[in-house]
């Protein structure tokens, strides 16, 4: 039985192939349960955000057929997760789930959503029911060290994120934002850093559109923004300087159609469209349009790699928390392979002792004076602990196994001088 992580990432694929293999909340609880009920796994998680997919997961079967699962589940060809998966077992695994909870395996070093994607995949798992003992010791050690490498680093300093990538990608198009108006698309957490930003940088107007009318209302009265339904999206669409979305749908939601006629009504005036949801809200051909500057989240690799650089050292310190839990991680492991063994001398000891109280207890019945009774007691437990033990040393030392003679010494803290010591001295 062993811990695997299994993913595909923004530095192993691209955004054409990351979508095909995206899961949305709505499915997630099916598809653990799925891959349980096909004996693929005995435990199951799965984390899916804009830039990755990945499965954690306990198994006894070769790891190589949760791909399979994913082919078939997805439906997408198995030759197009040749070469973009990677995976990692054991300690490995919870070494990489330590560092993409830390921010350390992100587009942006550092960035802080992560985590609490990973405790919602945790949460998620946990209600579905495909959470047992392995990946709950390794989710727990994972946000210890998560916790720990945010408050002993300056690794989550300043504003770094996706969203702070989007709206620095946006000033970089519209140097002054304070005469421009953002449509927000989505009213989820990354949506909401956006539109922070973007009230920091002095924007004039932001309107939210998002499935749910409440949510939206919701969001807008943070930032004094107008709030409509993704259905009124065509109607706005012409005000909007700034387009940026990010929702869980999976299918398109703005359309070639729709933007031309928004470009006609501003006179083919320039709008800058930033699709950082996967699989993707703007339909790809938008960036066929002449006055349209459409971006995907790949795109934001080279803002965010400005502030790397800055984070490094952070970093630094990052991995050598993660690496001091790893050592426990494995000293833990160990210990616990030798739980099976001192449960079963526990239990030989205590059918022993069961043995000479029954004998003890039958001569007080009989009368036999207490003293003497206690005194054949300690001699028949002291006789019955030692003597199996006794005998397989004895054996040890006669077949040349010093070692076990060692063993035995050190596990009992015996102070012994041996006899070919005695007379050298």
């Amino acid at each position: 039985m062993a811990l695997f992580a299994l993913g595909i990432n923004h530095t192993t694929a691209d955004i054409s192939v990351r979508e095909k293999v995206a899961f949305a909340p709505s499915e997630m609880e099916a598809a653990l349960l799925d891959a349980q009920e096909h004996n693929i796994v005995e435990e199951i998680s799965i984390l899916s955000t804009c830039n990755r997919t990945e499965i954690y997961f306990e198994c006894q079967q070769e790891a190589d057929r949760i791909v399979d699962w994913i082919s078939t589940y997805k439906s997408v060809e198995p030759e197009q997760l040749n070469g973009v998966t990677y995976s990692y077992a054991g300690a490995d695994a919870v070494r990489h789930m330590m560092k993409v909870a830390s921010g350390l395996d992100s587009m942006v070093l550092g960035e802080p959503q992560i985590l609490g994607q990973i405790k919602s995949c945790y949460a998620v798992a946990k209600e579905a029911g495909s959470l047992g003992g392995v990946l709950h010791d390794a989710f727990q050690r994972v946000f210890s060290v998560a916790k720990r490498v945010r408050s002993e680093t300056a690794i989550g300093e300043n504003p770094v994120s996706v969203a702070y990538a989007a709206v620095s990608l946006a000033r970089q198009i519209f140097s002054d934002l304070k005469q421009d108006t953002a449509l927000l698309i989505g009213a989820g957490e990354t949506i909401e850093l956006v539109a922070r930003h973007l009230v920091e940088q002095g924007i004039k107007k932001i309107i939210v559109a998002n499935r749910t009318l409440e949510n939206a209302r919701e969001l807008a009265a943070q930032f004094s923004a107008e709030a409509i339904l993704l259905a009124d999206i065509p109607s706005f669409l012409h005000q909007a300087d700034i387009v940026i979305a990010s929702t869980a749908s999976q299918l398109p939601i703005l359309g070639k159609g729709a933007v031309e006629q928004a470009l006609k009504a501003r006179k083919h005036k320039p709008m800058f469209m930033l699709d950082i949801a996967v699989p993707r809200d703007i339909e790809a051909q938008v960036d066929e349009l002449a006055d349209v500057f459409l971006y995907t989240v790949d795109d934001l690799k080279e803002v965010i790699d400005e502030n790397k650089r800055s984070r490094e050292q952070a970093a630094q310190i990052a991995h050598e928390i993660i690496e001091e839990s790893i050592v426990q991680y494995e000293r833990d492991l160990r210990a616990f392979s030798a739980v099976n063994a001192i449960k079963a001398f526990r239990q030989n000891m205590e059918s022993l002792s069961s043995s000479e109280l029954e004998k003890a207890l039958k001569n007080l019945n009989r009368g036999a004076e207490a003293e003497e009774v206690l005194q054949q007691l300690a001699r028949g437990l002291t006789n019955k602990f030692m003597h199996l033990p006794s005998a397989q040393v004895k054996k040890a030392s006669a077949d040349g196994r010093q070692d076990i003679v060692r063993s035995f010494q050190h596990i009992f803290d015996l102070d012994v001088v041996n006899p070919d010591q005695t007379e050298s001295e």
